[in-house]
């Protein structure tokens, strides 16, 4: 549905490099990175609002690159909504028909549709300022798909949500996407929402793209250290390889497969690693004597470092965990963790 090939934008001093994406029909595609990778300038560049210095955009298999942008088929949701304060909830649903050929017959018959679905009746004579956040989301989704888009770009959407809101508001656009062709397209910073929506994402940096492929693939086998911080691997080493086993500094680690060079990088989500105050009997080779070197209270969980030897681990556990092993700082224990849980790249 959208395939961009060899994106370059200059905006200032910001370039998009040589970006190449392949969306499909009908797919949830996430595009996720750091502030200031160039997320929003890529999107705007598919919706026709930046020029384009080189490359192409085809969006069903038409080369949309010059074109304007209304003429691209696409419907658009900024974080800040951008609906217009002047005018009632009724007239912003509806701006984007003067610039479309549509009878009133069909228009009106969408128009109810889009008010039930997303239950807003009762706000259709009403401002934008009077609306809480997530009613005007649900004015700027209607907005959006009144002209009934091939594909709908989201820039944020549900950043200045609570999290009441951000809840509904992602379901809602679960349901859409699945009983629609519409292809969503949609720039967030939020792990959550890329793993309860996305059906695929790609992950930017510095005006490129650092990785595409599926949401799971991202999160458990990023391609670089880049993605592995970004996604929150948070224990990231070099290390020389020998057939099935890593040496980081001085400690040996068993891997799941020989890698095909022998230096890189092995990563390990903190999640997969289990801290004990005695050394697991169990068939676990990746287990080591450490002290806790570092305790981050994040809320629910204690961000946990141990270090082992000149290695400091990273592991996430509980409140209640902390407490019933007493784990505090200098205290000594045990990481365990599987073979299986280290990405090697």
């Amino acid at each position: 549905m959208i395939d961009i090939r060899n994106l370059n934008v200059h905006l200032g001093e910001f370039r998009l490099r040589d970006v190449s994406l392949s969306i499909d029909p009908g797919e949830f595609f996430v595009l996720m990175g750091p502030t200031g990778a160039g997320k929003t300038v890529l999107l705007e560049a598919v919706a026709g609002l930046v020029p384009v210095l080189g490359g192409n955009i085809f969006i069903g298999g038409r080369d949309v690159t010059r074109m304007p942008p209304e003429e691209r088929g696409i419907g658009i949701m900024y974080q800040d909504y951008a609906l217009f304060p002047h005018l009632t909830i009724v007239r912003n649903i509806k701006y984007g028909l003067r610039y479309h050929r549509l009878d009133k017959e069909t228009a009106q018959k969408r128009f109810g549709r889009l008010v039930d679905d997303l239950g807003i009746g009762h706000l259709l004579k009403r401002y934008p300022e009077t609306l809480s956040g997530g009613e005007l989301q649900r004015v700027a989704l209607a907005r959006a798909l009144m002209l009934e888009p091939g594909i709908i770009l989201l820039d944020e959407p549900l950043s200045a949500l609570d999290q009441n809101f951000r809840e509904e508001i992602r379901l809602l656009l679960k349901k859409i996407n699945r009983s629609s062709h519409i292809t969503f397209f949609m720039v967030t910073h939020d792990f959550s929402e890329a793993l309860t929506l996305a059906t695929k994402a790609a992950i930017m940096c510095e005006g490129a793209i650092a990785q595409t492929g599926s949401i799971r693939d991202l999160f458990s086998k990023p391609a670089s250290t880049f993605v592995a911080s970004f996604v929150g691997m948070k224990n990231v080493f070099s290390a020389q390889f020998n057939g099935n086993q890593a040496c980081v500094d001085s400690l040996t680690i068993e891997v799941p497969q020989p890698h095909h060079h022998s230096t890189g990088y092995i990563a390990v989500r903190p999640e997969d690693i289990v801290i004990s105050l005695q050394r697991f009997e169990s068939s676990i080779r990746n287990a080591f004597p450490g002290m806790i070197c570092g305790m981050i209270d994040q809320g629910f969980l204690y961000e946990v470092h141990i270090r082992v030897r000149a290695v400091v681990f990273k592991s996430l556990v509980t409140k209640g965990a902390a407490i019933d092993l007493a784990l505090d700082i200098g205290a000594g224990v045990h990481i365990s963790f599987k073979a299986s849980a280290v990405h090697v790249f």
